[in-house]
Formats: structure tokens, sequence, C-alpha cells
């Protein structure tokens, strides 16, 4: 058997079949995507847990590259970082130089090749491994990088733009909301686009009749997009009038103030407005539903089915009928109508949280789903992604899943798209794109902001991109965050708890008063006001908080097991708060096995590592 001593474990890792491994979320710990994503060998220590792909098990740790000759790179894992190449900024492996600290390279960039056929010219292209000042051929932006030059006609571009279909600039046109015709410069010029306010020093258009001058891009903007977020089309327009532009205008998508002086996206129907950029990106326009013109636009709809049959109906004095009994897609068996049942301690198998009249349930199974939940569209489309969502149930994917919004394990409802293998559930579904929220203290309006930068949680300190920020001020707030109970009952307290974002003292000194561990005083906290009882939201809301563990357990054919580390039978158990009498870590709403005799108590993943 294959073995191979890698840099990032200190284990010997064997040559594996990754889509055999147990975990069906485990991630390659170079690259970070899910292992059981491709169905190719891998290496992988069991004793830890550690997996990685074959393909990413040959990057080196260190790197002498010809563009940065000075110093060595070395490998860098799961940082957001640009690179000094490309441009890109993702959470990726990255070759970074120890001494210049702001020199990443990507793994694209690392390993570029040194000639290249590109679909968009007839020669052969060779790499400039050095950095560069040039101006592409192709997309005629300047920049500073790697480019690739070919040595029959001096043609000059960047990687990323070689696999690009090659593009005509038209040396005239007509712009969509300017009146005069514009010819193409290609010299290199520094200017202020007359579009979108920004500064320029590539190709532009420009008008001799009115001095005018913008973008290549800019010029071009279609006088109708539709975006994600939006339900309306959005109209391309000079300004604002003048009684709209003396008031402070928010751009919709990124959540910045919009110059109105500039080229902008507005909605005729509505006060939407977004900066000329942010509503032509890749990631933001509806690209089926884009139209040129007015005339060819229609609304775009998703069909609504329904995700059950009705079997049973009751009608109400208003004239409108109740569905009693009903067939739903996710459950074998049919479901009854209930609207009593206040005090029931389960949780809805859809959205995994406590279940609450109305409701339906399986009496046979102990099946439940919220009224709403029933409700919900089969197909949605969700500004985090650029193609349509279907509703799935755990017999139709994975036993679990983890959101893309806000990072939680899920085994509820799921929104997915199977071509980019992204999920969304049901309680990330459901936000709208502009909100406000109870614990931000100014009462501002909060923005899905769409930014190519991490930003901070003013919640709980972690960084990402999906987050919601503040038009005011620089508050954000994280979909996992975002999507915290604001009260919430927890089992071995008496009282309910509430969400607060200030600390309950002044004292300077904060504790958690169920783990007896420090708090963070600028992170949000649960607290009872009746016991001046504070708690970190993981103590209350438990490690997987989207995550129904009664579901699992049914499932289980057996649930006492002989494990030949103990001498006694363990039985598998729902631990709300203990410890882990081997590794010492809390247990918090999570499975565990238990002796009953000697109250031996340990995690599934210590139960693992010793069996």
């Amino acid at each position: 058997m294959e073995n191979i001593q890698h840099f990032n474990h200190r284990h010997p890792l064997t040559l594996v079949l990754l889509n055999a491994v147990d975990d069906d979320l485990r991630r390659c710990e170079i690259c970070f995507e899910i292992i059981k994503r491709v169905s190719d060998d891998g290496y992988g220590c069991k004793e830890c847990g550690f997996y990685i792909h074959k393909s990413c098990a040959v990057f080196p740790y260190e790197l002498q590259h010809p563009s940065h000759p000075k110093h060595c790179l070395l490998l860098e894992l799961h940082r957001y970082e640009h690179c000094a190449n490309c441009n890109s900024y993702k959470f990726d492996f990255k070759y970074k130089c120890p001494h210049c600290h702001e020199f990443y390279l990507c793994s694209e960039c690392a390993f570029l090749p040194l000639t290249k056929k590109a679909e968009n010219h007839d020669h052969p292209l060779t790499l400039i491994e050095k950095f560069s000042s040039f101006m592409c051929d192709l997309c005629l932006k300047g920049d500073n990088g790697m480019p690739y030059f070919c040595l029959t006609c001096s043609f000059m571009v960047h990687s990323k733009c070689t696999s690009l279909p090659l593009i005509e600039w038209s040396p005239t046109i007509q712009a969509a909301i300017h009146s005069h015709s514009l010819t193409r410069h290609k010299k290199k010029f520094s200017f202020t686009c007359g579009a979108c306010g920004n500064e320029g020093k590539d190709a532009f258009y420009f008008c001799a009749t009115c001095l005018f001058v913008a973008h290549l891009d800019c010029a071009l903007s279609p006088s109708i997009v539709e975006v994600k977020r939006h339900k309306h089309p959005l109209n391309l327009i000079y300004s604002l009038p003048a009684d709209q532009s003396k008031r402070r205008v928010v751009c919709q998508i990124c959540a910045k103030t919009v110059d109105t002086n500039y080229w902008l996206y507005c909605c005729s129907s509505c006060d939407f407005v977004a900066h000329l950029h942010c509503a032509t990106t890749e990631e933001e326009i509806d690209s089926p539903f884009m139209r040129k013109s007015k005339e060819d636009h229609n609304n775009k709809s998703i069909d609504l089915l329904h995700a059950y049959i009705v079997k049973k109906t009751k009608p109400e004095g208003d004239g409108t009928e109740i569905h009693t009994e009903i067939k739903h897609f996710s459950h074998e068996h049919d479901l009854q109508l209930t609207d009593h049942g206040s005090g029931i301690d389960k949780k809805c198998d859809g959205c995994i949280r406590s279940i609450f009249p109305p409701f339906y349930e399986c009496a046979q199974c102990g099946f439940f789903l919220h009224k709403s939940c029933v409700e919900l569209p089969t197909e949605l489309r969700s500004s985090l992604h650029q193609h349509p969502l279907k509703l799935c149930s755990r017999s139709e994917q994975d036993q679990e899943f983890e959101c893309d919004a806000c990072g939680l394990l899920c085994n509820g409802f799921d929104y997915r798209c199977v071509k980019c293998n992204f999920d969304l559930d049901v309680q990330c579904s459901l936000i709208p794109d502009i909100l406000t929220h109870p614990c931000h203290e100014h009462d501002h309006q909060l923005i899905l902001a769409s930014s190519s930068e991490a930003k901070t949680c003013s919640a709980c300190g972690s960084e990402g991109r999906n987050n919601f920020s503040c038009v005011d001020c620089e508050f954000t707030l994280d979909f996992k965050c975002l999507t915290q109970p604001h009260t919430m009952n927890y089992k071995k307290h008496d009282h309910p708890f509430t969400l607060c974002s200030t600390s309950e003292d002044d004292s300077g000194e904060c504790y958690c008063d169920i783990c007896e561990e420090k708090r963070d005083p600028k992170c949000w906290f649960y607290y009872c006001a009746d016991c001046s009882y504070p708690a970190h939201p993981g103590c209350i809301l438990g490690k997987y908080p989207n995550f129904n563990w009664e579901r699992i357990l049914i499932s289980f054919p057996q649930r006492t097991f002989k494990r030949a580390f103990h001498q006694n039978p363990l039985t598998v158990v729902l631990k709300t708060f203990d410890r882990c009498s081997v590794c010492g870590e809390l247990i918090l709403g999570e499975l565990a096995e238990e002796c009953a005799e000697c109250n031996l108590i340990i995690h599934e993943k210590c139960v693992l590592v010793k069996n």
C-alpha cells in the first residue's frame, strides 16, 4: 500500500478511496474542498481524520518562483488574500513570501504553464515569468503581472484572458444613454470615467463633441438589467433627479454610498438603486432575464409548485379551506394538521427549529413540519447564487449538508444547486436582502452586501464574505449570527434567555455561567435578566443548532455497543451539556456514548479514535 509523509501532518498518510470516507463533510486539508465530491484516490490518516486529494499532495511546501527570485515562497493554507498576479480573492491555499508579507501567488498562478495555446490567438504564447507593466490586448486593461506574450506578433494578454473568446471592441459605438457617438482610444491615458466616476488608465471611449470619457465596459452598459436580489428591472440613468440626489443614496447591493452625479441603475417602480458596476457583475446580474431594451423585457417567474398533495380539507367560516391532511414529498406517510401542543419538545424536520402550532405531524414516525415549512416553494432564487435552487429533503440528498450561507451543519430541508454543490438551509433562505435587527442599537437598515473583501462580523468576530452591512455605520452581521433566535429557552434553566449585544455590567470581567469560561466582551451573548445569568450562544444553542439529533437516533438500528476499550456496554445518547471523559472537551447538544454504570461519557469522535 502506497504511503507518503506529508509536510502538513505528523503521521504517514495511506492511499485511500475518498468517496468511501465516513464523514460526508470532511474537507481536503490543502484545498479545503469536500473530499467526497470526487471519486479519485487520496491520502489519509484514519487516526486523525486527516485527508487530502491525491492531486493536492503534489504541491510542494517550498517554491522558488521566477517571478519572485529574491525569496523562497512557502505554502500557506486557507487564507483570504489577493493573488499578486491575477488579483483573485478566495479562501484557498497560496504561496506566500515570508519576507515580503504582501506577496501571494494563488495555486493556479504559481504553476502556470510556460507555453500555452490560447483559444483567442493563432500563435503559441510564452509566459513572461516576471512582473511587468503591460496592457492586455484582449480586454484592453493595464496591469502589473505575468503576461503571456506572442513572439511572432507581440500579442500580450493576461493569463486569465487566454481562455476567453476573442473580444472585438468596436472602434465607434452608440452608448445606451449618451446622445453622441463614442470613439475608442487604445492609447493609455489617465482619466476620470464619466459613467462610473472611477479613475482609469487603460483604453477608453471618447466623445469628441462633449469630451465625455468612459471605460470600455462602462460605455457598453446595457440600458436594462435584472439582478437576482430585486423583482423589478433596473434602468440605466444619467443621475437621479435633483430632489432625490440631495439625500444620501445607498447602493442596495454593496451597501455603500452612490454618487448620484454619475450613471447608475435604478428601479422605476420603487427606490432600489445600484452602482453601475454592482448591477452588472457576473455574480449579481440575472443573466437569463437580461434584456437590451424595454421592448424586449419580460417579467421573470419561477414555477412555485406545491410540495404536497392535499388529502383532506375542512371548511372555514370565511369560505376558505384548511388542508387537514396532506402527503408531503419529504415523507412516506400522510401528515395531519395539528393546532395544539405548544409545549411539545420537538424540532421541525424542515427548518430544525422548535415545533409550534400549527404544524403537520406523522403520528407513526414522530415526523413534524411547521405549516410554513410545508408551504415552502419547491424552487427558489437567491442573491447568494446564480442558479435556481431546488428544495430537497433528506431522502433526496445526503443525510446532512453544510449551509453555504451560515456554514452550519444541517439535516433539514435544503435548497440545493446540484450543478454547483451549493446548499442553503431553510433559515438562511428566508432572510431578506434588506432588514433591521433588534440588537443593532442604531436601528439602521442592514443590506446583504456583495463584496470581494472579507468582513468581520460585529457579533462573533469571525470573517467572511456573506455579510449584512449597515448603510450608516461599520456594523456587520454574518448569516450564522443573524439566524440566532432573539429569545431562547435552555433546558437546564427556568427562564428564557435574550440575545444581547452589550455587556451586562461594567466590570470588564465577562464569563459564561454555563461553561464557566471567559467570554469576549465584544461578542454577543444570551442573558437571563431574572437571574443575571450570561451564557455563550454556543452553550445555549449547542454546537449544532441546525441539526436534529433525535432524527438520527431514531434511524439507528441499535444504540448500545460493546467497545473494546471499556468493560461495560455504551449507549448512544444526546447530551445537552457534559464533558467528554477522554478529551475533556464540552459536549454541547451532540451525540455521545455513555456508560450507565460508571458515568463514562465520550465523544463520538473520541470513540472512533479509541476503538
